[in-house]
């Protein structure tokens, strides 16, 4: 199988790629052999870029104490995350720098500098860029032409094979990802000679989603963003993107929504931590979309839509395809959290604790605790799309529920298989019954996660 490296631009590309780190957790479908998430970001202390950074690493670290083979029925964590820069990133030089100092403003003779300031306001001139290029692509162009000269992208070009894919995340509204992304693309078409595997740049398999605009930011006079240029960049971006991008890429998607909210107006740093959408689900399926079909049409374009226009979205809301790869793998992990949350300490008696060797013990090793810190990620990832606009609410997000099979919004129970015992204690019961599938040559950690995994796929068919 091949690798898919996944070029994260901005703080739209993290924030996807946030939520294609939370599908592939709960076992979403992903044919590639591994993914490669590569962050393009100017901006070193970006929340967004940090908080995503910090999922990928717990993935990482939940991952690589479970094995996988063609007999193992676990998906939860199944595809394999690998990090071939350090943190993720490609370091971006001297992004401390004033605009006009990176540019060499000073330097510039007479007739370059009259160029320079048709090109650039002195409001850009004068700008720092260690929070991004806050909404100015024609900085961002100059900036970010630099990293096909780094080492990490030498790395990159050198790792790839016969085979591997390639897809780019970016917005079209900002300032990162709208010149980021036909950069790339470029560098990628006409790869230097002097990279590595610089033939097979050239020729591989490359899909990319560009995201419009799907939230505003509030008015702030000290801000150099403004939520009403989003259109008229987005306008003038599609323009470009069908004349100068769309015939590079093999399979090019395209998502937005006029129905937003306005986030508090952060220019980027550590405050810029924009709750989670909807659209970044959705754009993370756009990923998984071209990871699991074979890609032989150039040029294709495709767009993504939901099945009803709720301003709420559940599982029955979405098209038939988006809910059979979403609902399975979701509310398993959604079960497998619930029950972790209010149900496992207590239930060390259980046939299936003694069986697995689990006990009070097992709460505190390394592999539980950063389960525990993942999972605290996936429920407010939840919480976020459920109270944002457009919304998005599969489950009902009370931690406390007991009524836990109820709890899948939109959907209602097959009562005829429910008779007798319920919730929880139909939970152990199961628990319990899926010890004949244990594998017990297999670590306590894997034991762990395929009794779970089996548990609540059978949960699900009873349901």
């Amino acid at each position: 199988m091949s690798k898919l490296y996944i070029f994260a631009i901005g703080g739209t590309g993290s924030r996807v790629l946030k939520s294609l780190t939370y599908l592939l957790a709960s076992g979403v479908k992903c044919n590639s052999e591994k993914i490669i998430p590569i962050i393009i970001d100017p901006d070193a202390a970006n929340g967004d870029v940090s908080l995503t950074t910090n999922t990928l690493r717990s993935y990482q670290k939940i991952r690589k104490s479970l094995s996988f083979d063609t007999n193992t029925s676990n998906q939860f964590f199944k595809t394999e995350i690998e990090s071939q820069t350090p943190n993720f990133r490609i370091k971006i030089l001297n992004s401390d720098k004033k605009f006009k100092d990176y540019i060499g403003l000073a330097s510039m003779d007479r007739t370059n500098r009259a160029l320079t300031s048709m090109l650039f306001s002195e409001k850009n001139l004068e700008a720092t860029m260690d929070v991004g290029f806050k909404g100015n692509p024609n900085m961002g162009s100059v900036v970010l032409n630099q990293f096909q000269h780094s080492d990490d992208f030498k790395t990159f070009a050198s790792s790839f094979s016969q085979n591997d894919r390639i897809f780019i995340v970016s917005s079209i509204f900002g300032g990162t990802g709208a010149s980021g992304f036909p950069l790339l693309l470029k560098n990628l078409r006409e790869a230097s000679s002097e990279l590595d595997n610089h033939q097979l740049l050239k020729n591989s398999n490359i899909g990319a989603i560009s995201v419009l605009p799907y939230f505003g930011v509030k008015k702030d006079e000290d801000s150099e963003i403004e939520k009403s240029t989003f259109i008229s960049k987005t306008k003038a971006a599609l323009h470009y993107y069908e004349h100068g991008v769309n015939n590079d890429v093999n399979r090019m998607y395209y998502i937005g929504d006029d129905i937003n909210r306005d986030y508090e107006n952060n220019e980027g740093s550590t405050s810029q931590k924009n709750d989670a959408h909807f659209i970044e689900l959705a754009s993370a399926m756009a990923i998984l979309d071209f990871a699991n079909e074979s890609v032989t049409d150039q040029n294709e374009v495709r767009e993504f839509g939901i099945n009803k226009n709720s301003k709420n979205i559940t599982f029955p809301d979405l098209d038939g395809n988006t809910k059979s790869i979403l609902y399975k793998p979701l509310i398993q992990y959604y079960l497998f959290h619930m029950y972790l949350e209010n149900k496992f300490p207590k239930t060390f008696d259980q046939k299936f604790s003694a069986e697995l060797g689990l006990n009070s013990d097992f709460l505190n090793t390394e592999f539980y605790q950063e389960l525990k810190r993942f999972n605290k990620g996936f429920w407010t990832w939840l919480e976020q799309m459920s109270s944002n606009e457009r919304g998005f609410s599969p489950f009902t997000l009370e931690l406390t529920n007991s009524e836990i099979f109820n709890a899948v919004n939109g959907i209602s129970l097959k009562r005829s298989n429910w008779k007798g015992v319920k919730n929880y204690e139909r939970f152990i019961e199961f628990l319990n019954k899926s010890l004949k599938h244990d594998k017990k040559g297999k670590t306590k950690e894997d034991r762990f996660i395929d009794v779970f995994y089996n548990t609540t796929n059978l949960l699900i068919q009873e349901k």
